[in-house]
């Protein structure tokens, strides 16, 4: 059985970094098999966050076909891939889209997890877009059985694992072209 992914908007008081309290509503990830369930994880997850009063202000079903944590990240990304099949009966290429939750720190590297998590795909395959995702945090439903309490300790593990930010030993084109402007502009001066 599939899991099936409820979006769930939580409207709270939060205090930002300046010290100022201000009113956020941030959407959650829960995996529940109705929005009753949703609705009832969420409270559960939100109450272990925070003592305010928090409100929540929507539950809807998201269309993601899988979700996929990743060690030393701390963003969640928004992958479609486009899945293609040749239909033998009109001779046409079709294409199936689906929608993958991908946990990176940028683009570059939620690109590069999308294409380790589709490696095994037998079929061909495209990436037509990867955009940052503004869900905080995916709570996903383990039933206590034998091994999926592993399977929970290590997902949650994963998820919190802190962010390891790698120098870039390769300069990105952009930089490139800053440096030779600067360059030019400084000869001109």
């Amino acid at each position: 059985m599939s899991a099936t992914w409820y979006e769930c908007k939580v409207k709270y008081r939060k205090t930002d970094e300046t010290g100022l309290q201000k009113v956020v509503t941030e959407p959650y990830l829960v995996d529940a098999l109705s929005y009753t369930e949703a609705e009832s994880r969420i409270n559960e997850e939100i109450a272990a966050y925070t003592s305010e009063e928090f409100k929540i202000t929507n539950i809807k079903v998201a269309n993601f076909a899988e979700i996929h944590p990743f060690e030393n990240t701390d963003r969640w990304f928004k992958s479609k891939v486009s899945l293609l099949a040749y239909d033998e009966e009109s001779g046409k290429e079709r294409k199936t889209n689906m929608y993958l939750l991908i946990q990176a720190n940028d683009i570059r590297e939620a690109y590069d997890n999308t294409i380790h998590v589709m490696k095994g795909t037998m079929g061909d395959y495209t990436i037509p877009a990867i955009a940052e995702s503004p869900i905080l945090d995916v709570f996903p439903y383990f039933s206590g059985e034998e091994g999926a309490v592993e399977a929970l300790e290590r997902f949650n593990a994963i998820k919190a694992s802190k962010p390891f930010v790698a120098e870039q030993k390769e300069i990105s084109i952009e930089a490139e072209l800053e440096a030779e402007l600067e360059t030019e502009l400084e000869e001109t001066i």
